[in-house]
């Protein structure tokens, strides 16, 4: 897992890992921000992964498969949620033919074959729209959503299409910023304060490290 997103990190793509070696709160804190875009692309293992509910998931490609075909059903079955559409995609090499086969008998439905074209030009990576930010203040600070809001359109000026999804936890809020309100953002979270606190607010990703490591 870290090896994939290191190689579509430095083809430019805004990659989180998500593995069973990260602490609770890591896991946590990479699935919060790739659910509120503020990633393009998640890489897990399917231990990581399990009971993952991301909601607007557009597609889901499996490397390499697993001999049980309900594992690869419960891997695809992550896009496509509730009635929406989704894409799912299987990179295969010949010698997993086999459980191809198996796959398809599990699932009732042919699989359709692509070839994919090693020579063509790779699609262009989009930035992630959004930016998480971390509010070292919480519930136990009575920190309320509306209070981050409050001080973030009111105090730091940003519009409020600018700002995403916030998340208070008991002694750290989330919130996520529109990528070119992020500078703004965090410069008005430094100097402002929020019901007559200062709470020191950092972006993640930009502190102890690299995304992927």
């Amino acid at each position: 897992v870290r090896d994939v997103a290191v190689q579509l990190e430095r083809r430019g793509w805004s990659t989180l890992a998500l593995h069973g070696e990260l602490e609770q709160r890591e896991r946590d804190e990479v699935l919060l921000r790739f659910s509120n875009k503020s990633a393009s692309v998640l890489v897990a293992t399917d231990v990581a992964a399990r009971g993952l509910d991301i909601k607007g998931l557009a597609a889901v490609i499996a490397w390499e498969l697993p001999t049980d075909p309900d594992i690869h059903v419960h891997r695809i079955g992550r896009t496509g949620r509730a009635g929406q559409k989704g894409l799912a995609l299987t990179l295969v090499s010949r010698r997993e033919r086999e459980r191809v086969v198996a796959i398809q008998d599990r699932a009732g439905a042919p699989v359709q074959w692509r070839e994919v074209d090693l020579g063509k030009k790779p699609v262009a990576p989009k930035p992630a729209p959004m930016v998480t930010f971390m509010i070292e203040g919480g519930k136990q600070d009575k920190l309320r959503a509306g209070d981050l809001l409050g001080a973030l359109i009111k105090d730091i000026g940003l519009p409020g299409d600018a700002i995403g999804k916030i998340d208070i936890g008991a002694s750290r809020s989330y919130v996520a910023i529109r990528s070119e309100h992020a500078d703004k953002a965090l410069q008005g979270m430094k100097a402002s304060k929020i019901k007559g606190k200062t709470f020191r607010a950092w972006k993640l990703g930009a502190r102890g490290g690299h995304d992927v490591d």
